[in-house]
């Protein structure tokens, strides 16, 4: 797996540094490819590695395509046995499978599906508010980081600014967001609601 064995070998007591040290360098071979940024990103389940991650946005023009977020999509398809498309009588048997919901949890809905529960991810760098929501709907359960926001934005990346503007109202955003035709977009949330197997994730 991308030079992993030889990984697997030192791991040794302490695999988040190990882990993290997997994901530093996934990082610089990004830099030095010319890929993407600094940034790579290990996605591991019980202490093994489900898939790797880095900065690919350079190479594809994608500007989604963070290394957390390559980790999840990759860890998503290898997880699935009927990935890429997964028929509806078979979420079950896939990383949609419903589990209960945490207790204590505000989550309205008792049930929801399982995504990625169970697994850990180890990135160069703290992530961005995009990757840090991708985490929190894939449901990893732990994130290890390296660089701190601040780190980053020294270097020239600014995620820090965008989880201090994501604390603004709408109107006081960079980006202009206005809320219209509430009823028209109501109507595809009413055919969600009336759909008798609608799968909650």
């Amino acid at each position: 797996m991308n030079g992993c064995e030889d990984f697997l070998k030192e791991k040794g007591p302490d695999e988040h540094r190990a882990f993290l040290k997997l994901a530093v360098r996934l990082a610089r071979e990004s830099v030095e490819n010319g890929w993407g940024g600094p940034f790579g990103a290990v996605l591991t389940q019980g202490g093994k590695i489900v898939a790797l991650g880095q900065n690919r946005v350079l190479l594809t023009g994608d500007p989604t395509a963070h290394a957390e977020v390559e980790a999840i999509r990759k860890a998503s398809q290898i997880l699935n046995p009927e990935s890429p498309s997964i028929a509806e009588d078979h979420q079950n048997e896939s990383t949609l499978q419903y589990i209960p919901r945490d207790p204590g949890s505000p989550d309205p809905v008792p049930e929801r599906a399982r995504m990625l529960k169970g697994c850990s991810i180890y990135a160069s760098g703290a992530p961005c508010p995009m990757c840090m929501s991708a985490i929190y709907w894939a449901r990893i359960d732990s994130v290890y980081f390296c660089c701190s926001l601040e780190d980053t934005r020294e270097i020239g990346f600014d995620d820090a600014f965008q989880y201090e503007d994501f604390a603004k109202p709408y109107e006081e955003r960079r980006i202009h967001i206005e809320q219209r035709h509430r009823k028209l977009g109501v109507r595809a949330y009413k055919a969600w609601m009336c759909k008798p197997n609608h799968h909650y994730y």
